[in-house]
């Protein structure tokens, strides 16, 4: 069981490709790394791999089965295997919205519930910060929020684009080590992505290069 890009080619309207035939495997239960420098095509993955972005050539599975399809054209089921963490967790979220709405929106959107509470607790959330708006609390904290509505997705596989690139040495230590957390207990691969290769190296990550 894995998410797979194979031999992928993806760019956007009106520049050269990003990626040209490059592929990447993450195993369910398994922590890996993409690394590269700026401009070298680790977003652009991240958004094939999310089902966001089709690539030009090539193909993307999810445990064995061809997606050809991005956002919602692809069904509800096989969308939610793949949740995607991004960099600032300020553009990824609504302004308007408290921390528990962020928490619970994957669920509201499925039509099912979630514990909200205990859900803001293993990521090191009070309850006191869930009726804040993004504004009223640090960057942290609201990646926090980020990382919970995420594992609320239920996925089976987390993409992790820079997330901890915004945040101090101590806050990226905690973040990183509640996924970790939550990828071991429930068998969730994670792709890490980073330019920082001291990281992927810290966290044990089996790490792929790319624009080198």
């Amino acid at each position: 069981m894995s998410l797979d890009a194979w031999e992928v080619t993806a760019g956007y309207p009106g520049t050269a490709d990003i990626l040209v035939r490059q592929s990447l495997s993450v195993p369910a239960g398994e922590l890996v790394g993409l690394a590269g420098p700026s401009g070298s095509g680790k977003s652009t993955m991240a958004r094939v791999l999310a089902l966001l972005l089709a690539p030009s050539e090539g193909v993307v599975r999810i445990d064995g089965v061809d997606v050809a399809e991005v956002g919602f054209s692809v069904p509800s089921e096989i969308r939610r295997k793949v949740a995607l963490l991004f960099q600032s967790p300020r553009s990824a979220t609504d302004p308007r919205m408290t921390l528990r709405s962020i928490i619970e929106q994957p669920a509201v959107i499925a039509g099912r519930t979630t514990n909200v509470d205990a859900l803001a607790d293993s990521v090191g959330l009070t309850t006191d910060l869930l009726a804040r708006r993004p504004h009223q609390v640090s960057d942290g904290q609201l990646q926090r929020a980020c990382v919970a509505r995420a594992l609320a997705q239920k996925p089976e596989y987390l993409i992790c684009d820079e997330a901890t690139a915004m945040l101090d040495a101590a806050t990226t230590a905690a973040i990183i080590r509640l996924i970790q957390g939550h990828a071991h207990a429930a068998g969730m691969g994670v792709l890490m992505i980073s330019h920082d290769i001291e990281l992927l190296a810290a966290i044990g990550a089996d790490t792929t290069f790319i624009g080198s």
